[in-house]
């Protein structure tokens, strides 16, 4: 194993090359806004943090023009995408105005967008939110899931990925 680099030396580009290498599950995470229109991001940072009560979480740049909307809901969806919604994740990633045009969207607990054809969804109520670093860590009491036998989108060192059996 690699030596490493010792604290001090640490850059931005270091640091995210070597999370990069944590390969994660795709999402878009959604919810509506105080004016009434749908906010969504491509995110792939999601964890499971407690099965009792049921709580997951996941965090979002503190620069984010979408981080009044979310600050402000109620609830959120995060819609783990399936290998064949990698133009979705594109889409939503991207500063495309009406990112929902794209997809079969459904009105979820509080109103938060579900996509159809995912391999999960988790429709939660925010629980809270706290501002660590340069993200803000969002955790939601999840109400509502469901799952398909799908494939799920995989991304690692900056790279959409397919899944493949281990024999």
């Amino acid at each position: 194993m690699n030596q490493g680099v010792v604290d001090s030396a640490l850059s931005t580009l270091v640091l995210r090359a070597a999370l990069g290498r944590f390969a994660t599950g795709v999402t878009i995470v959604g919810c509506r806004a105080a004016d009434g229109g749908l906010v969504g991001l491509t995110a792939n940072s999601f964890n499971a943090l407690s099965l009792e009560p049921p709580l997951i979480l996941w965090s979002l740049r503190s620069a984010s023009p979408n981080l009044d909307a979310f600050l402000a809901a109620s609830h959120f969806s995060v819609n783990v995408l399936a290998e064949n919604q990698v133009d979705l994740s594109r889409r939503f990633a991207s500063p495309v105005p009406d990112k929902f045009a794209e997809g079969l969207w459904a009105q979820g607990l509080g109103g938060a967008p579900v996509l159809a054809g995912c391999a999960a969804v988790f429709e939660c109520e925010q629980v809270s939110f706290q501002t660590t670093g340069d993200h803000v860590l969002f955790i939601g009491r999840v109400h509502r899931v469901s799952e398909a036998p799908v494939t799920p989108l995989v991304f690692q060192s900056g790279h959409y990925r397919m899944l493949g059996e281990i024999l």
